[in-house]
């Protein structure tokens, strides 16, 4: 028997879908027309107004930047700070999050304050001491400083820690009795336990550092040390300079920008059943 829906109910309903339309509009519009003129000709994209279609195919906006304008540079600098500073990321915090686990570990409930306390100070507000601290360690022109910079997180701590706690101690307590020693239990036992965790911590600093701006900024100034963003800033402050001699066409710019986001949307299909359930358990785990 087919169910009778109030009239109320479906005027909800499709009230709900007409707003999530426009609300996908706004953000599928705008990616699409980068990607749409990112694949025109040099003429072709500079034509005013929205375009769902390139009227004249051409992909000679990505071989400028990326051979004549040599975008594999930072894109691989990028690459390098991105890799490295996420896995020591990731690692770090599980660490610590399997620390603050451990039932007999003193002062555990002060340690977790303090670790709360540093993510109420801002980043603007140690930029200068960091970056003292990079210039004495002569780090400063190097992709080291970017590395290091945010490795360590009281955020990703605290929600690794979280789902620790969602495993019965027990367990630990009986991989104890047969022998295993702590390493043991971390790796093969509370991390495969964890992955949704482990891809959430993981999703959170990939995208934060592959879009990383400021502290590129800050740190670097060797060209050939540049990394995505910064070329790209570059890039659009160079085609806006007045006394500039060298004119960038729009789908040169905008080709730049779709390489930036490849990365981001190759590795996101794959996280993203572990990152909803992992965002789901951190948030509501006491």
């Amino acid at each position: 028997m087919k169910k009778n829906i109030p009239f109320k109910e479906r005027v909800f309903k499709l009230g709900v879908y007409i707003y999530l339309g426009i609300l996908f509009a706004t953000m599928i519009i705008p990616f699409w027309n980068t990607f749409v003129i990112s694949i025109s000709s040099n003429i072709a994209s500079m034509e005013r107004g929205i375009r769902l279609w390139p009227s004249e195919f051409s992909l000679e906006g990505y071989q400028m930047i990326w051979s004549n304008l040599e975008l594999w540079r930072p894109f691989l600098n990028n690459v390098i700070v991105t890799l490295s500073g996420t896995f020591f990321h990731v690692l770090l915090a599980a660490m610590a999050g399997y620390v603050l686990v451990q039932p007999r570990l003193p002062g555990k409930k002060i340690i977790v304050t303090l670790i709360m306390i540093t993510m109420m100070v801002p980043g603007e507000a140690i930029m200068i001491p960091l970056y003292i601290v990079f210039r004495d360690l002569q780090l400063l022109n190097s992709l080291w400083a970017l590395i290091i910079s945010g490795m360590v997180s009281g955020f990703s701590i605290l929600l690794m820690r979280n789902f620790f706690l969602s495993i019965p101690y027990e367990v630990a307590e009986s991989a104890q009795m047969d022998g295993a020693i702590d390493f043991t239990i971390f790796y093969k036992l509370y991390l495969p336990l964890a992955k949704p965790g482990l891809a959430t911590v993981l999703l959170f600093e990939f995208v934060g550092r592959w879009n990383h701006f400021t502290s590129a900024l800050l740190y670097i100034t060797d060209a050939d040390l540049f990394t995505l963003q910064i070329a790209l800033r570059a890039l659009v402050l160079e085609n806006d300079a007045v006394s500039g001699g060298v004119f960038f066409t729009p789908n040169i710019r905008m080709a730049g920008l779709v390489i930036s986001m490849i990365p981001l949307l190759l590795i996101y299909p794959f996280l993203q059943r572990y990152f909803v359930k992992g965002i789901n358990l951190g948030a509501t785990k006491e």
